[in-house]
């Protein structure tokens, strides 16, 4: 069992679900935490199964077959035994945050459009979740009595999303006055951010003052 197998008996302790309402469910709620390709969550309900953690029966709809899951005894147990181990340590995989640090090996123009493209991904799932909240003011939560999970959870999604953002807006203002992305080394700049992170001090909150320059504003 790995922590896609029990994301997805969490979602089968919901409801049953068909294969594809499983992938769809999942990229409705699990990509903001445990994004996984389609491929692996369509084979998880049929480790459970193997496992005695799920069941599996054939149902008629329109004229096709489809096969739909259920969650057994042992897997509702294995579901809670799980919820008491220890979770594991966060992982971030941002590709522009890759290309900025290998920046030397491009252009200004290579970083900063990274930047763009990260800030146009990470605005549309913003906007999702804020529009999500909205739906739910409005009777659309599927599980209602599940509301106070989801919510704390879009709050944290919502607050990242904001911080990015901003962090965005500041790596820009920075990248601006670089006369190039190569050898620049400890510049007077750079050392008084690098100061401010040593006394574990915010440089976004800083930077406007310390820089003589008004914030970024693209």
């Amino acid at each position: 069992m790995t922590t896609s197998s029990f994301a997805v008996l969490a979602l089968l302790d919901l409801r049953p679900w068909t294969g594809y309402e499983l992938t769809q469910q999942a990229k409705r709620s699990l990509r903001y935490a445990w994004p996984k390709s389609e491929r692996l969550l369509y084979s998880e309900p049929k480790k459970l199964v193997e496992l005695g953690y799920a069941t599996v029966h054939t149902e008629e709809q329109g004229g096709r077959s489809r096969n739909v899951y259920t969650i057994t005894e042992d897997g509702t147990a294995a579901l809670g035994g799980w919820m008491s181990t220890r979770t594991q340590a966060p992982r971030l995989e941002i590709e522009a945050m890759l290309r900025l640090l290998f920046a030397d090996h491009g252009s200004e123009g290579d970083v900063l459009r990274s930047l763009e493209e990260l800030e146009s991904d990470i605005g549309e799932h913003h906007r999702a979740i804020v529009e999500l909240m909205g739906s739910y003011l409005d009777g659309g939560h599927p599980f209602p009595e599940r509301t106070h999970l989801s919510v704390l959870f879009a709050t944290f999604q919502i607050e990242m999303f904001k911080a990015m953002e901003r962090w965005i807006e500041f790596a820009r203002g920075e990248i601006d006055d670089w006369p190039s992305t190569k050898d620049l080394g400890m510049t007077g700049r750079t050392e008084v951010l690098t100061r401010l992170l040593a006394e574990d001090r915010s440089p976004l909150e800083q930077a406007p003052v310390l820089s003589g320059r008004p914030a970024a504003t693209r």
